[in-house]
């Protein structure tokens, strides 16, 4: 199993990237990347699953045909994922949905599959909690758009991790592969990344798993770049490491089998001691890079 999936390697039929609970080898989450022309228009069945889809270049129609007079909702987007948190919509499973984007884009649809059927929503930007998480160089922003407890899904948690350059994310590192209750919950989870340019420079970054001793005892070492994936069906995951002059995007995308809809990780004992270091040090002051419409940062 190739769990580096570099841009271009994940594609399939009209997505740049299409990543199947059956082609991860897993259960539960997808990933699915769309770029539309101006004036294009996509539909897809959402079958089992459920599905957010999230601007993160451009602006977008959904009109979700859902077997009870359906629902539509305008998402006015971004320009990309530097500029601002963006507004989504919410589809459940069973349903037809139709994406058009009168300018173009590119847009994400976060996956899980789920059991409940919930009503299709949109979801305003400036409900969007956007969390500074960690000080010095493990600075990062969290935009915690469809992450538990603050966005209603069946299985579903995702959210969008800015790393200013030169900083590590995803650290210390950590692991959701064990069920302990109250402690740890098992989640697959798919990493997308994209890299702000410096002037026609394209960024790049790195990101390490490490096995856990359970599951498939995943190792990647792998270098990361616009478009790139990388799977994580068990291990420990961290650093997400951006090199400097270049902010790092990743877009996680996390479903398991728990009946509690949770992100409890468990961080490596080895690094866990890093945390008791964040009191003594500022956040990055490059951070909140932005913030939602009206919210501040928290």
């Amino acid at each position: 199993m190739t769990y580096h999936l570099p841009a271009g390697k994940a594609a399939a039929g009209p997505y740049a990237v299409d990543i199947t609970p059956e082609r991860a080898g897993w259960g539960h989450s997808a990933l699915r990347v769309l770029d539309l022309p101006p004036g294009g228009t996509h539909t897809f069945d959402s079958g089992d699953s459920e599905w957010i889809v999230l601007p993160l270049a451009g602006g977008c129609a959904v009109a979700v045909d859902d077997g009870f007079g359906g629902e539509a909702f305008e998402l006015a987007g971004r320009p990309d994922v530097f500029s601002g948190v963006s507004d989504f919509a919410y589809v459940p499973r069973d349903a037809r949905t139709r994406v058009t984007s009168p300018g173009g884009g590119r847009f994400a649809l976060t996956g899980a599959r789920c059991e409940r059927r919930l009503p299709a929503r949109y979801g305003p930007a400036s409900a969007v909690p956007v969390e500074l998480r960690g000080t010095g160089s493990c600075s990062r922003q969290v935009n915690n758009f469809g992450a538990a407890g603050v966005f209603d899904c069946d299985r579903l948690i995702a959210v969008e991790v800015i790393t200013p350059g030169g900083n590590w994310s995803s650290f210390p590192p950590h692991k959701h592969d064990e069920h302990r209750p109250g402690e740890e919950s098992v989640l697959e989870e798919i990493y997308y990344f994209e890299f702000a340019r410096h002037g026609g420079t394209p960024g790049l970054g790195y990101q390490r798993v490490s096995p856990s001793g359970r599951g498939r005892g995943t190792d990647v070492l792998a270098e990361v770049r616009d478009g790139d994936v990388v799977l994580i069906p068990d291990g420990w995951h961290g650093p997400s490491m951006a090199v400097p002059g270049h902010h790092m995007y990743y877009l996680n995308v996390m479903a398991g089998p728990g009946a509690e809809r949770a992100w409890l990780i468990c961080d490596h004992p080895d690094h866990a001691w890093i945390r008791d270091t964040w009191p003594g040090q500022p956040v990055d002051p490059r951070l909140p890079l932005y913030t939602a419409p009206g919210r501040s940062p928290r």
